[in-house]
């Protein structure tokens, strides 16, 4: 993980430069190209929710992970891919910028930038202090990434 301010100076017009963004690059241990940013834009660990915006770089992935409580998120630069996959089919959704959903919890995918990148909001409600399972191909948790996880910086590759 490193800590640095984006290439990027503007999201949507919204200027960037003044947030900590955290990089996340993956490791020899995964078979797809990891590479992405999280900025922290808000916390109430008492309500268990987390704001923040993730930044992925051209073609390039976040972990093969679920969600373990409600999301709501907000396409707001690029594309933004997601590639759901159950035991009888896999699903490719393209999200293109406005793009609005409120998703349950508990779906299983992979999500990567497009050809330029993406830039996403999302708002996450965590079950017990926890965001997400990350996941190796066969489906096992690797490891539990907390709201603790993120504001601590302590999010790895």
């Amino acid at each position: 993980m490193n800590l640095a301010t984006s290439p990027a100076a503007f999201v949507s017009g919204y200027k960037t430069d003044a947030i900590e963004w955290m990089r996340i690059v993956g490791t020899p241990r995964f078979e797809y190209p990891i590479d992405y940013w999280v900025a922290v834009l808000g916390v109430q660990p008492e309500a268990g929710r987390i704001d923040f915006l993730s930044k992925w770089e051209p073609n390039s992935y976040c972990h093969y992970h679920r969600h373990l409580g409600p999301t709501t998120l907000l396409v707001l630069e690029g594309e933004h891919h997601v590639v759901e996959t159950t035991a009888t089919e896999t699903i490719h959704k393209i999200r293109k910028p406005g793009h609005f959903a409120r998703n349950p919890g508990g779906d299983v995918h992979m999500e990567y930038g497009g050809a330029e990148g993406a830039v996403v909001f999302f708002s996450v409600q965590a079950v017990d202090g926890k965001l997400f399972d990350v996941l190796a191909a066969d489906g096992k948790v690797i490891v539990t990434a907390t709201i603790d996880d993120f504001v601590s910086g302590k999010l790895k590759g």
